[in-house]
């Protein structure tokens, strides 16, 4: 399937996993994402350490200005104040250190990172602070000396924290693209360029190859048929004893092969591959470990010189013979081809001619295990054997000679290898799709189990492959034929009703995502299959994600556990979904159990929504449905666990005690109800500018009248005075008076 093989590939946000995977590397790092756009600079996100720091819960952090001014105390230097506000009202990053306090008023000394996060159109829309807890080495100040004195300790810990930040605060003052490249290297969370908020493509460092570009479609073919070889070839050298060293040319072919296999496995070193929630990893050293992990132990046992080794060395019961048979383990190469049967298996076509090539090198092998057999039986005196019949019907009769080496008789001449291979293949061939003609049989011992034995598991592959295959095709592509089934309705239905080719595209992709995260499989119909106490337990099983990570739901009973996880529902949303519209009915609460999404309130970001937030509307408190005052917008793939507004209340009508713990325990991260009332930055400075141009000009527009004033005035002296109305006229359109 595609969508499987590529993984999520579509176009996504994933700025905010790459701050959190970041800052996961370095377990006391927190931060904050603020909004750029609005006044104050209201935070929409922030990390679970800086919660755990600070002592607020995300709720309570949420919406406040990023300028930590709820922070502040009575020890908080003016100084570092001012540093806060001119970083954020000019855009600049810089790094300086604060005294802040904690929710229970505990103070705490922090190392603060300020960088602007500018998006596709090189806009500052978010800011970025990280904190770095220094309370550690700003207590020998204090405890040393209370008067106002250092200690050589406080000295030495002083210059330490604060030759960092002196340094970086240097560097904004200089506009060049270099020194702001340095810049965002110092301020990066593991020494990385800040990502820029914008959608983007799964993008790879220069030396890692896609696992779904055309280059590595054209390879993995090359390295399939090489696989073919290996498995026809090893078999055949060992069984016939074929040394590479009596034909230069194969031994060449060879060389090529193993090169062409070590090559495959540097490049599986720089190959991406698609991770267990769909993702595209391009990580370096998370591939090389993935590798280490899988195939590479195989691959490198596979792709030794062993025909090399084996070619310089003419001991037969020495080394040689070792290398020789250590060339089987080159047929741990046909783990590749199981490796990517899920490419074909959407083929028909494809399909059965791979079912007809294993068939056949079936044959192969146990064509070579037969003349294996055979010879041994020759080489005992068994003149009776296939291959010694063989030898009298082509007339090319075996004859002993005396060998100095083996000190006895050698059997020598006989027929040749191209007819003695292709009588043994035409044999097994035979047995295996029949019980033989009878002009090759079976004579020795050794010969008649082997047989036996062949007979036996070709009924098995024939039945197998033959009687089944029909049966074998459509169980392998059943969910690809609906796949397929499914994408050329929506095509047909985007091309009947003549849908734009942006929200098509759109479609298509969601519909391709989504089936690559579920497999095709209708949750509700597998459920239906099962009993409803069965069902419950897979509820809540599908939900533990929800129920361990929330605190609203810790005394929550069996029962009550059981009636909620029946009621949720499960959805999956891809990159640039609107999940909810300004004014749509809030109906649902949500979960989200992974990815990101963004809520937009008069075209500005005012929340950021990650892993383990929830959004939507305090039902157990407002009676009436709510209206959404904000667009919530997906912008990677996620996954939401959402419960509707009915079915959460009936259970929470008939468990009391659990709906008061949930009311009480439950926080929303983002109450789509509430519409925020802010100041556009861009705003306040048109208003500013408009105040001080109307402040210029009314002096200009007093000279202007003053003189304008002085030309009517002369006019109206120049101008000869009106003769009065007659009284007995009256205007025009009107009666005379009576």
């Amino acid at each position: 399937m595609p969508g499987g093989r590529r993984g999520l590939v579509a176009p996504q946000n994933t700025f905010l996993e790459n701050i959190i995977r970041r800052s996961s590397s370095q377990p006391d790092s927190s931060f904050l994402l603020a909004n750029a756009q609005i006044v104050d600079y209201p935070i929409v996100y922030c990390n679970e350490t800086f919660c755990k720091m600070s002592g607020y819960n995300r709720a309570e952090v949420m919406q406040k200005s990023c300028r930590c001014s709820w922070m502040y105390g009575e020890l908080t230097e003016k100084e570092a104040v001012q540093r806060v506000d001119r970083a954020l009202d000019h855009h600049l990053a810089d790094q300086f250190e604060i005294l802040l306090y904690k929710k229970n008023r505990t103070p705490l000394w922090l190392l603060v990172h300020v960088a602007p996060i500018r998006n596709e159109r090189e806009l500052v829309v978010l800011f970025l602070l990280t904190f770095r807890d220094i309370t550690a080495l700003k207590q020998p100040i204090d405890a040393d000396d209370p008067k106002g004195g250092l200690s050589k300790f406080a000295k030495l810990a002083r210059s330490v924290t604060r030759s960092r930040s002196v340094l970086v605060s240097a560097l904004p003052a200089l506009k060049e693209p270099a020194r702001q490249s340095q810049l965002a290297h110092v301020l990066s969370l593991s020494g990385d360029v800040l990502p820029q908020y914008r959608q983007e493509a799964p993008k790879t460092p220069p030396h890692i190859l896609l696992h779904y570009c055309a280059f590595k479609a054209i390879w993995d073919w090359i390295i399939l048929c090489l696989t073919f070889y290996t498995a026809i070839m090893v078999p055949y050298n060992v069984a016939f004893k074929n040394k590479t060293s009596e034909d230069v040319s194969l031994l060449v072919i060879d060389s090529i092969v193993d090169v062409v296999f070590f090559i495959d496995i540097v490049l599986n070193f720089h190959t991406t591959f698609v991770g267990p929630g769909g993702e595209v990893v391009s990580d370096p050293k998370v591939i090389r470990k993935n590798y280490f992990k899988s195939w590479f132990l195989i691959d490198l046992l596979s792709c030794l010189p062993y025909d090399v080794f084996n070619a310089f060395d003419h001991d037969e019961d020495g080394i040689g013979s070792l290398f020789s048979a250590l060339k089987v383990v080159r047929l741990l190469r046909l783990g590749r081809v199981v490796r990517k049967l899920d490419r074909y298996l959407e083929y028909g076509a494809a399909m059965l001619i791979l079912l007809l090539c294993f068939y056949m090198l079936v044959a192969h092998w146990l064509a070579c295990v037969w003349y294996s057999i055979g010879r041994s039986d020759a080489d005992s005196g068994l003149q009776y054997s296939w291959l010694w019949k063989l030898a009298n019907v082509t007339q090319s009769p075996y004859s002993y000679v005396w060998s100095n080496e083996s000190d006895g008789p050698e059997l020598v001449n006989g027929p040749s290898r191209k007819t003695m291979y292709v009588t043994a293949l035409y044999f097994t061939m035979t047995c295996m799709t029949s019980v033989g003609f009878g002009n090759v049989a079976a004579e020795t011992d050794n010969e008649k189990i082997f047989t036996i034995c062949m007979m036996i598991v070709a009924a098995l592959l024939y039945a197998t492959i033959f009687g089944h295959v029909t049966t074998i095709i459509q169980q392998m592509t059943s969910a690809t034929a609906k796949y397929h089934d499914m994408l050329n309705n929506v095509r047909e239905f985007m091309k009947l009703h003549e849908v734009p080719k942006a929200l098509s595209e759109r479609v298509m992709d969601y519909v391709v995502s989504t089936w690559a995260m579920t497999k095709g499989l209708d949750t509700d119909k597998v459920l239906n299959y099962c009993p409803k106490d069965m069902k419950a337990d897979i509820c809540v099983h599908l939900n533990r994600k929800v129920f361990n990570e929330h605190p609203a739901f810790r005394l929550a009973s069996d029962g009550c556990l059981r009636a909620l996880a029946m009621h949720f529902h499960m959805s999956h949303s891809a990159p640039g979904d609107l999940l909810y519209h300004t004014g749509e009915s809030i109906d649902s609460l949500c979960f989200i159990v992974t990815g990101s999404l963004e809520v937009i309130q008069d075209d500005e970001v005012v929340a950021i929504l990650g892993k383990g937030d929830v959004f939507g509307d305090s039902f157990w408190k407002d009676t009436a449905v709510g209206q959404s005052a904000a667009n919530v917008r997906a912008l990677t793939y996620c996954d939401l666990h959402t419960i509707k507004r009915d079915r959460l209340l009936e259970v929470l009508d008939f468990y009391q005690a659990f709906a008061n713990s949930f009311a009480r325990n439950l926080t929303l991260t983002y109450n789509l109800r509430h519409r925020l009332i802010f100041r556009k930055v861009a705003d306040v400075r048109r208003e500013r500018e408009l105040m001080e141009r109307r402040k210029r000009e009314p002096q200009l527009e007093q000279a202007q009248d003053h003189l304008v004033r002085k030309i009517f005035s002369r006019l109206a002296r120049l101008r000869p005075p009106r003769p009065p109305h007659p009284p007995h006229l009256a205007h025009v359109g009107q009666e005379p008076h009576q």
